[in-house]
């Protein structure tokens, strides 16, 4: 899972950067430079310490989240290209950073704080950008047509698909919002169309301030981007000092990664044994089968069953001999739609 931190100069993205992964990225403005800063982090859950408990194994993983501080953009509405596009169209969502405090040691390069107009221009942005190639692609296989010697057949496939998300984009439609077949998800996989990624609104705030009541199409939250990041570089006792301090229930790192799950539509399996206790993500409603090839893809292609496990059954029953004893192991096939917190041991013919 690899979020974008993306936000017009000085809304406070690196800030959100270093408090979601307890960096001291310097946090000055790369003044239009293409910049990107990366960190990995453990998905923080109580379950993954438990189970290890119980196994004492030789490995405990937790799951991990990426986030990419990436610098570039400007909200000018001229299109992206290069460097900066390539790095947009890795990540499989966004977290869109909107400044919404004041403070006179960091001019606003507009002039003055307006939530709403800085939202606006970073969504054009992205959306400009996929009208541009939506458009090219569509010349392309007009000449295509002309030329001959294509496969007709996907052409006029491509042709109305194409069509179907120009139509949307010259409405001003994000195209997260259109639905897609399986086969159309997988026609557009390789063209990297900025508004199909989930985004998630952050409104970075001053210590006393709330959100903007501002009418968006996705989700949004609101966080003090500063005061959290000074809490993330504090040693742990003293930041939950800090924290009780400011009345911050927890720090944003595990806010911002629920969210970021939320927005993906993931949740976490479990495997366990000896060797490792390992957390792996998951889409919602995924089957057995697609969710072993998330641990290898032999595994999905030599699927024969999954042996599955509740959490909280292991858990209240204390090991896995009771949980067969009890009836609470059981056998499942491919279509098995796997849970939040099931523990799962694929059998596998490779």
């Amino acid at each position: 899972m690899k979020l974008g931190i993306i936000g017009l100069p000085q809304s406070g993205k690196t800030t959100l950067f270093n408090a979601l992964t307890r960096s001291n990225t310097p946090t000055t403005a790369s003044a239009g430079r293409i910049e990107v800063h990366t960190g990995v982090v453990d998905v923080p859950d109580p379950r993954v310490g438990l189970l290890s408990g119980m196994f004492k194994p030789r490995k405990t993983i937790y799951a991990k989240v990426t986030y990419a501080d990436i610098a570039g953009l400007e909200g000018t509405q001229k299109g992206i290209s290069g460097v900066l596009l390539n790095n947009l169209a890795q990540m499989d969502a966004f977290i869109h950073v909107v400044r919404n405090f004041e403070d006179d040691n960091i001019p606003h390069p507009s002039g003055s704080v307006n939530p709403a107009r800085d939202a606006e221009a970073m969504l054009s942005e992205l959306l400009i950008n996929d009208l541009i190639a939506v458009e090219r692609k569509m010349e392309r296989l007009v000449d295509e047509r002309r030329k001959g010697g294509t496969d007709k057949t996907l052409n006029e496939r491509q042709t109305v698909l194409f069509q179907r998300l120009l139509d949307a984009l010259n409405e001003n439609i994000p195209l997260r919002k259109l639905e897609f077949s399986a086969d159309e998800q997988k026609e557009l996989a390789s063209f990297g169309l900025l508004t199909r990624k989930p985004v998630l609104t952050v409104f970075n705030t001053g210590e006393l301030q709330t959100a903007p009541a501002l009418d968006l199409d996705h989700p949004s939250v609101s966080l003090p981007g500063k005061l959290e990041m000074e809490i993330a570089q504090l040693p742990e006792e003293d930041a939950q000092m800090f924290m009780a301090e400011y009345g911050i229930t927890e720090p944003a790192l595990n806010r911002m990664i629920r969210l970021s799950f939320d927005l993906l539509n993931l949740q976490v399996f479990f495997t366990v044994g000896e060797d490792e206790v390992r957390a792996w993500t998951t889409r919602r409603h995924a089957t057995a089968v697609e969710s072993a090839g998330e641990i290898h893809t032999d595994l999905s292609r030599g699927f024969v069953r999954a042996e599955v496990v509740g959490y909280e059954d292991l858990v209240s029953l204390g090991s896995m001999t009771e949980c067969k004893a009890k009836g609470k192991f059981r056998l499942e096939g491919k279509e098995y739609i796997v849970k939040d917190g099931d523990i799962v041991h694929i059998r596998s013919s490779l």
